[in-house]
């Protein structure tokens, strides 16, 4: 099983990030490491992972969100938070956001290895990110095709870009979300230019979902955007 198992590790403390990742490799896992949430979720979207170990404190987007968006994805990926806030609201947040499992440092790495080998051993036959599918009012999107589906209709196949933003409208659908998270994500700086090229792809993605009148991307001016489905 080690030899096909493939786990983003996201962790930003370079010196811990690295014995994890070389311990695993000791035994047969493939690791891809990331110091930031931001490039953690792009990453997930690209690739398909059988285990996520995740710091909480991370820059450009902490864990406990990553996670939450990494659900928008794939519901039952196995997520380990790796975390040195220890209060009860933390774990208790931990686990709402979507992780199966909470290790706070220091750890010890037998410790490590039994919580991975314990996730993974519950997740023997996990349903592969590109099988996912996400109901869009009567929509059907798939992320990791890039396209998206409409009954009795020509399936429209979506830019990188235009998958990464409905991937976020999505996560948040029936809530607001903010512009700049959006701009800080997506585009990594929240500049005039960049805010008016996401526009156009709020527009782009509008006529995409015009079919269904039941779905609706709001702009609340100055604050941000919502999906309604």
């Amino acid at each position: 099983m080690m030899e096909s198992t493939h786990i983003l590790l996201v962790e930003d403390e370079p010196f811990l990030a690295k014995v994890i990742k070389d311990s695993l490799e000791q035994r047969s896992y493939q690791v891809s490491l990331v110091g930031d949430g931001r490039n953690a979720f792009r990453l997930f979207g690209q690739e398909l992972f059988s285990l996520c170990i995740v710091d909480v404190m991370l820059p450009q987007l902490d864990g406990f969100t990553l996670v939450k968006q990494i659900r928008t994805l794939n519901s039952q990926v196995p997520v380990l938070f790796l975390t040195a806030r220890v209060a009860d609201k933390d774990v208790i947040e931990g686990y709402s956001s979507g992780g199966n499992d909470y290790l706070k440092k220091p750890f010890s790495l037998d410790e490590l290895f039994l919580r991975v080998n314990e996730l993974l051993r519950r997740n023997i036959n996990p349903v592969p990110a590109a099988e996912t599918t996400l109901p869009i009012g009567q929509y059907q999107f798939v992320p990791h095709t890039q396209m998206l589906l409409f009954p009795n209709q020509k399936n429209i196949r979506l830019s990188h870009r235009e998958t990464q933003l409905l991937q976020l409208l999505y996560g948040h659908r029936n809530q607001v979300l903010a512009r700049k998270q959006v701009l800080l994500m997506l585009w990594g700086d929240d500049t005039i230019y960049n805010a008016r090229t996401m526009d156009v792809f709020i527009t782009k993605l509008r006529k995409h979902l015009r079919a269904d009148r039941s779905v609706e991307i709001v702009n609340l001016r100055g604050v941000g955007y919502k999906l309604i489905c």
